[in-house]
């Protein structure tokens, strides 16, 4: 329910708002002066405050929704959870892009526990935000402007209250010291001015695509008070203070963290976190490999592994505590793409900056072979980067609003990708299938690439055609080295190099690799993150995920059409005509996906009978003393 003094504060501001007075001409016997005066008011004028704001549409749950459909507000508190990571850390701040810093202070994964937003995200639709730190926002028709007014409740743990101060100065101090992609959406802002004492209006340039809006609200505030930008972009450990419903606790840097809740988080009972943060602490452990992390899952030292691995899934809960049901194996179906899994090329690197010779190492990988001997044809091919949903240009011919959008582009999609008929190389499963062996070799030669021996060289130079993988773990180098061997038939030498996770990461953000490995997860929303996967500026850019390199006019025209769409269906063209300019590049080649999401867990962990759309959330589970003691190590 809206407090009383929250009404005449909504009150006042239409009084003064050109749709209160077109209200006062509606109310009079002059109704068509009022139709006419509504006609004539600008589209940046209209604008309510709400409790949400939908990408496309409007949000799915009204002002006094009680929860969120996908959290149980009776789930009890107390005890802990043990998360399990391979890799290490250096730094508490995720928001820099020196250092790699644990999961859980700010995560789309096990939650924004330290550090919150204006709004927050519901993960049972495909795009929409609910007020958090903000109560309420406004934004017009046209976006050209978003305006959030803050809970007066909102506190930061060390009991100061959240202001606009802090909002002011957090955008200012991620756009300069924090990761790239803060600094592409906060350079759009052009100007940001207070509105009373507890509201802020964003005020963007002309032309600003409409998402803009929308992860301005999802900005991490942090407090001006408690944060040195002379030190913030520094990797350091030095704890950040936050306004979330855990602080930090005992850090042993690079391998565990521990997050507590705080009692007197302001947001505990609002409908949006009724049913999270159960836990009485949060514990995030590290790993050097996957063997450790499962044999720690396997004593009960880690409460839940995400596996995604097919043999694993299959054959590895054979230990007492799977057969006696005290782990949970637990499956679900989500509703958003699969994502794209991949060995991705260096289009910065010779000789991947040739589209015959990425296609030519696209028809080397014997998918068929490598499902059935290592995953026991567990995986399905993928062939869309929105595989799995409506989005997808897999299998359905372009429309006629795809092929206008495309047009200026006549290039850009090659005609299979266009008129649907497209599908990834299939072999006969034997690991040396001739037939795409040679059609790989033709394409090589007309790359100016040719046998010699059992080598395979540059015909100009008589250099070998050579490269080196990036791998991260063992079972990243076991499919590497399935791939080196069919790459050995046809006489190209990849080596595989499998480092640290910090060695991986470092030298990805700076694009040091021929080849590696990388998941771009799915959404039913792509928005201006897109920009950073694919767009030509994030290419030449250090620490974004356009790993591949990929500089395509066509890629970015058709990010700008999604990110303008004002309708669904003019969103799906635009999103599918991006997906068949990257199918059509070649910039990756792509791999497989699981058709579910699996998560193992101890059975004192329990979760909501309801799933999200977009699948399992962790924050929302809770622990559970009768189906076992908790874990004290």
């Amino acid at each position: 329910m809206v407090m009383e003094n929250e009404r005449t504060r909504r009150t006042r501001k239409r009084a003064a708002h050109p749709a209160a007075v077109c209200g006062a001409v509606r109310s009079s016997l002059y109704s068509a002066i009022a139709s006419a005066c509504l006609l004539l008011m600008p589209a940046a004028a209209m604008a309510e405050p709400a409790i949400g704001i939908a990408m496309h549409g409007d949000p799915a749950l009204a002002a006094g929704f009680d929860h969120l459909p996908y959290a149980d507000p009776k789930a009890p508190k107390g005890g802990r959870i043990t998360y399990g990571f391979q890799g290490t850390f250096d730094s508490l701040n995720p928001f820099i892009v020196k250092g790699n810093a644990p999961r859980g202070i700010f995560d789309s994964i096990i939650g924004n526990n330290v550090v919150e937003s204006l709004m927050t995200r519901s993960a049972d639709e495909p795009f929409t935000l609910y007020g958090l730190l903000a109560k309420t926002v406004e934004v017009p028709e046209d976006r050209s402007w978003i305006e959030f007014h803050l809970d007066p409740l909102a506190r930061f743990s060390d009991g100061k209250p959240v202001t606009i101060d802090d909002v002011l100065y957090s955008v200012d101090l991620l756009r300069d010291k924090g990761r790239p992609y803060y600094r592409s959406r906060f350079e759009k802002i052009a100007k940001a001015e207070k509105v009373g004492a507890d509201g802020v209006r964003f005020t963007f340039v002309e032309g600003t695509d409409r998402e803009l809006p929308m992860l301005i609200a999802l900005l991490p505030v942090l407090p001006k008070h408690a944060t040195d930008p002379q030190t913030f972009e520094k990797s350091s450990m030095d704890q950040l203070v936050g306004s979330g419903p855990y602080t930090i606790g005992e850090v042993r840097p690079g391998s565990e963290i521990r997050l507590e809740r705080n009692p007197d988080y302001w947001a505990k009972d609002l409908p949006v976190k009724r049913g999270f943060d159960n836990f009485d602490e949060i514990r995030v452990d590290y790993f050097r490999d996957e063997n450790a992390l499962f044999e720690a899952f396997k004593k009960g030292d880690v409460d839940i592994r995400f596996d995604n691995d097919p043999n694993s899934w299959a054959r590895a809960y054979d230990f007492p505590a799977a057969t006696d049901g005290r782990i949970v194996k637990d499956a679900v179906e989500t509703g958003v793409p699969k994502g794209m899994n991949a060995f991705v090329f260096n289009t910065r690197r010779k000789p991947f900056d040739d589209e015959r010779v990425r296609k030519a190492l696209i028809l080397l990988f014997d998918f068929e072979w490598v499902n059935h001997n290592l995953y026991s044809d567990s995986y399905t091919r993928t062939a869309s980067f929105f595989q799995g949903s409506s989005l997808s240009a897999f299998g359905t011919p372009a429309s006629e609003a795809e092929k206008a959008l495309l047009a200026p582009f006549p290039d850009a999609v090659e005609p299979d990708v266009m008129d649907g008929s497209y599908a990834p190389p299939k072999s006969d499963g034997s690991g040396r299938d001739r037939k795409n062996l040679r059609a790989a070799l033709d394409l090589l030669k007309s790359a100016g690439f040719a046998l010699k021996g059992r080598d395979l060289v540059d015909s100009a130079t008589g250099q070998p055609f050579r490269f080196e993988f990036m791998a991260m773990s063992k079972e990243q180098e076991r499919l590497a080295l399935a791939y080196q061997s069919t790459l050995r038939l046809v006489g190209i030498d990849m080596s595989v190099r499998t480092v640290d996770p910090v060695q991986f990461w470092d030298r990805q953000k700076t694009y040091d690799f021929d080849m590696m490995q990388m998941l771009w997860t799915g959404t039913l929303s792509p928005g201006r993150e897109q920009l950073f996967r694919w767009s030509s500026e994030a290419a030449k850019t250090d620490g974004t995920f356009n790993t591949a390199g990929v500089s395509n006019p066509a890629v970015d025209a058709m990010i700008a059409a999604f990110l303008q769409a004002v309708g669904q269906d003019d969103f799906e063209n635009a999103v599918r005509a991006f997906d068949r300019t990257l199918m059509s590049g070649h910039y990756v080649l792509p791999l497989f996906h699981l058709k579910d999401d699996r998560i193992a867990h101890w059975a004192r962990i329990k979760r909501p009978d309801v799933t999200a759309l977009t699948g399992f959330q962790t924050p929302t589970w809770w622990f559970d003393g009768g189906a076992g003691e908790q874990n004290n190590n």
